[in-house]
């Protein structure tokens, strides 16, 4: 399944990063409630499994989830460099989208 994010379409929804491959590219984190979900933060990796198993914002997470189910959604970049992954990070981050974890 699709999930949209921006312009780009990322692969979700993902119940956890042991669902991942570690390959780079970009996770998104995300609340899943029952009218909806919202964003709570978005990163790149070369290893998105590996990154999202230990991120050091797991608690800036759970403190945004509202008690909500913390799901991902993954965007694997092979050909991009972390310059191009940083790019696409904060596109996303400077969309109409606010995420509330991570760099401002």
């Amino acid at each position: 399944m699709k999930f949209p994010v921006g312009k780009y379409r990322f692969d979700g929804p993902i119940s956890s990063p042991d669902q991942m491959e570690d390959k780079p590219g970009l996770f998104v984190v995300y609340c899943l409630k029952h009218r909806g979900y919202y964003i709570i933060d978005v990163d790149e990796s070369d290893k998105v499994k590996s990154s999202a198993q230990n991120h050091e914002r797991l608690e800036c997470w759970k403190e945004n989830s509202k008690e909500g189910i913390i799901t991902f959604a993954v965007y694997y970049t092979p050909n991009l460099d972390k310059e191009g992954r940083k790019k696409m990070e904060e596109e996303i981050r400077d969309g109409d989208v606010f995420v509330p974890c991570g760099p401002k």
